[in-house]
């Protein structure tokens, strides 16, 4: 999911709590939802910056009309924030019952926002919608926990994340891939001009400062509590040192960064990058079934472990299109669903969904899916390694700006 600093807007409005109206829709009586839904459009806050994940969204759109009567419109966003920052802005306007905003693809610091502020349609929402029982929520802890925040049923899962390396193989040799952070560092120094990340606050880019904090901070578990400003050098302090090795050997020298992964995508693509990385173990097998990297491009992780998370959708306390949202969510966790996003040919996003749990014909729909020649098989992506308390993604952020931000 994309994310970014927040807003001053939501910063201001802190302390504001919210509650779910009295006649909101539950997902207890779902003929009641399924009937109030039919005829209501949802405007859905998503992530704008993939073809294949746009067209996805589309599929759910034609689906939900045909199926139940609901209008899907994807409202294309550069950064979550925003749509954040609209909930806010609507509440500090008194706009309880006349939001804009039905659904948002959220988690980290965004859902962390919403949470604290009450801007969430009631709590145990999600794990009342019908498909919630294939959710596997027995080996999967990050749905349950957003970057250490509890979800307690305000959000509903719609994906898994994994930070994972991509190669050309035609070009980097398999004993030369680095196996963890301080390895690829002596790579980049090895190989100048060869690695480079998305500027941050851009999600991956800050994911990829984040992966190499949580591999050589001295103490982990202060990543897990909230940001303490005292302590913020001492705790960072490997970071930063790292950073200030890496940068000069980066791409331009680190004088300049890919605008987001996609930009980093074009980069491997055109030789100019020999290792970039995403958040979704098929992206690189997705990309060269589109025909944007060359069928050369492998997969590589870091044997002791790389980020893990779960992307969310929620709803806000004030959407007009509550029964739709639902809906939509539960749909959205369909082990049809599921499956068609998990094809490395239409998206490759790893699936929420327990695959035992399902009836024969719905794991036959995962059984079936090609992962593709690049993806990696889940034994081979090695350890989860927690996401750290959404308040460090922006003090990083700030931090790396100041020190690295173009024109310093």
């Amino acid at each position: 999911m994309r994310s970014l600093v927040f807003s001053t807007a939501i910063l201001a409005l802190g302390a504001i709590s919210a509650s779910a109206g009295q006649g909101d829709p539950s997902p207890d009586d779902w003929a009641s939802v399924l009937a109030d839904a039919r005829g209501e459009t949802v405007y859905f806050n998503a992530w704008g910056g993939s073809q294949n994940i746009n067209a996805y969204i589309e599929w759910a759109g034609a689906e939900l009309k045909e199926r139940y009567g609901v209008t899907l419109k994807h409202v294309k966003l550069e950064d979550t924030a925003s749509a954040v920052a609209t909930v806010v802005a609507e509440k500090a306007a008194g706009r309880d019952e006349s939001g804009t905003v039905d659904l948002i693809w959220i988690n980290g610091e965004n859902f962390a926002a919403m949470k604290r502020q009450g801007l969430i349609l009631s709590p145990g929402w999600a794990e009342k919608l019908p498909n919630w029982a294939f959710v596997d929520v027995e080996n999967k802890p990050t749905i349950r926990t957003d970057f250490t925040v509890p979800v307690e049923g305000l959000e509903s899962p719609w994906g898994m994340a994994k930070l994972v390396f991509f190669y050309d193989s035609a070009r980097v040799e398999v004993s030369d891939l680095p196996q963890d952070s301080d390895s690829l560092l002596k790579w980049a120094k090895e190989n100048p001009g060869r690695f480079s990340y998305p500027q941050p606050p851009d999600f991956i880019g800050t994911s990829f400062l984040k992966q190499v904090l949580a591999e050589t901070v001295e103490n982990p578990e202060m990543l897990q509590k909230p940001v303490d400003e005292e302590t913020f050098d001492q705790v960072t302090s490997s970071l930063f040192d790292y950073l200030d090795e890496l940068n000069p050997v980066m791409w331009r020298s680190g004088r300049a960064y890919p605008q987001n992964y996609p930009a980093m995508k074009q980069l491997l693509a055109d030789s100019e990058l020999d290792i970039i990385f995403a958040f979704n173990p098929a992206e690189a097998s997705n990309a060269i079934a589109n025909g944007e990297l060359p069928d050369t491009v492998r997969s590589f992780t870091f044997p002791g472990g790389t980020l893990s998370n779960t992307h969310f959708l929620t709803i806000p306390y004030n959407a007009p299109a509550k029964a739709g949202a639902l809906v939509t969510a539960n749909f959205l966790l369909s082990p049809q669903a599921q499956a068609r996003k998990q094809d490395p040919a239409v998206w490759g996003d790893p699936t929420v969904l327990a695959i035992h749990k399902l009836q024969p014909e719905d794991r036959a729909r995962f059984d079936a899916i090609d992962l593709g020649v690049a993806t990696l098989r889940p034994e081979e992506l090695g350890p989860a390694l927690d996401e750290p308390h959404p308040s460090w993604m922006e003090r990083i952020e700030t931090e790396w700006k100041r020190r690295y931000g173009v024109g310093n």
